[in-house]
């Protein structure tokens, strides 16, 4: 009983902070005996953690089974845009390739070669892929899955990493029937060939009771919200945010979660802010909360598919000019963001005080109000919630009007 109360003790924390248990308490002893200066560098080993740690996710099958395309859907692009991974390209090499986010560059979708192109066996096969690099494998087939299939994933699995089987392309299957003439019903159709991939897996000796279908065109059909799911569910904290952050904007749900992963990032920049603040160097605490401030917009509006580029990849989705898509948005957020702009911000603020017991509940209920205090962190949370608020109000209301959901 008190095992299972600690873990879920340490879930609160995580999840409200992106700190364990214990390093909140450090902060909180830090605090005590040093101030607000003493527990600055947890936090910047922490905003680090979080923008340096690597995502990589590897994705393997047989030619043809739909990887590139797939790869294009997670990031965000049509395989016609720049820097999309290529679909007309025959696999001739033993060597991944590596497909970087278009806006986020510690998030990497790698395209492995399929285990049947090659002469190695499954074990082979993985150390030349560089297996220690990934966080977890996809294996895709657009068909049945095959013996080789299987053989890596046992391997995987022998090697203590996570693997998922994804069978792709089920809108050509059902596009094949219509072609054909056949009466579809949906849903058993797709029972039959969810059953057809575990028949054959078992086959092999592989005992799952998952495999996702998915259309890479079609992610509110199928299984795509559900391959998503289990693939957060299953990671640690850090790179479950890492992994939402990185996703495209398909629903309100996925705008709204990436809104809570922000949202818990600007306490610390905050206290960074309030630290720099009882340095008497004069002009010094407004300079760096300028940086902070302009660094942290900038990140929210990538994070939340609002810069530029995000913008026309969109448009490019979407068949919409990007000018319509910017039409709806109603923050002057998405422009250049400078001094002025911050200055302006500033005004607009009305709740200059925050409550400590507010404060505590919602984002730090293990240290409780120790950091709410002083002008300069009361500034920075303010204004970074202010900004978050109108940007995650304006990523809705692009997405809905892109894809026509009233």
């Amino acid at each position: 009983m008190g095992s299972t109360s600690s873990r879920q003790q340490v879930a609160e924390a995580e999840n409200a902070t992106f700190f364990t248990k214990e390093e909140l308490n450090k902060l909180k002893a830090d605090f005590e005996t040093g101030g607000v200066e003493k527990v600055t560098s947890l936090i910047e080993r922490k905003l680090s953690e979080l923008d340096k740690t690597e995502l990589n996710i590897a994705v393997t099958g047989e030619t043809g089974a739909g990887k590139s395309t797939f790869i294009n859907a997670m990031r965000g692009l049509q395989n016609s845009d720049d820097g999309a991974a290529r679909v007309d390209t025959k696999e001739a090499t033993m060597e991944p390739a590596g497909f970087p986010h278009p806006s986020l560059s510690n998030v990497y979708y790698w395209d492995l070669p399929g285990i049947g192109t090659t002469n190695f066996p499954a074990d082979k096969y993985l150390k030349q892929m560089k297996f220690k690099k990934y966080n977890f494998f996809i294996i895709i087939s657009s068909c049945r899955f095959r013996e080789n299939d299987a053989k890596l994933a046992k391997e995987i699995k022998r090697l203590g990493k996570k693997f998922y089987f994804v069978r792709s392309k089920i809108d050509a299957d059902f596009d094949s029937m219509r072609k054909a003439g056949k009466e579809i019903n949906v849903k058993k159709e797709l029972e039959y060939i969810r059953n057809d991939c575990l028949v054959n897996l078992r086959k092999a000796g592989i005992l799952t009771e998952s495999v996702f279908l998915i259309s890479s065109f079609e992610h509110e059909k199928y299984d795509f919200k559900g391959l998503n799911k289990a693939l957060e569910d299953e990671m640690p904290i850090i790179m479950k945010s890492i992994f939402v952050l990185a996703y495209p904007n398909r629903s309100v749900e996925i705008i709204q979660k990436k809104k809570n992963i922000l949202q818990k990032r600007i306490w610390m920049l905050a206290t960074l802010s309030g630290s720099v603040g009882a340095v008497p160097v004069p002009g010094l605490s407004f300079a760096c909360d300028i940086v902070i401030l302009i660094g942290a917009i900038i990140h929210f509006r990538k994070c939340l598919c609002l810069d530029e580029a995000s913008l026309q990849r969109l448009a490019n989705i979407t068949n919409k000019p990007v000018e319509e898509l910017k039409a709806v948005v109603k923050t002057p957020l998405l422009g250049e963001i400078n001094k002025d702009t911050i200055v302006r911000l500033g005004w607009r603020i009305t709740v200059v005080v925050i409550s400590a017991v507010e404060f505590a509940l919602n984002f730090v209920p293990v240290i409780g109000s120790i950091f709410g205090a002083g002008s300069s962190f009361l500034m920075i949370y303010t204004i970074l919630n202010d900004a978050l608020k109108d940007l995650t109000e304006d990523a809705e209301r692009v997405m809905k009007f892109a894809f026509g959901i009233s």
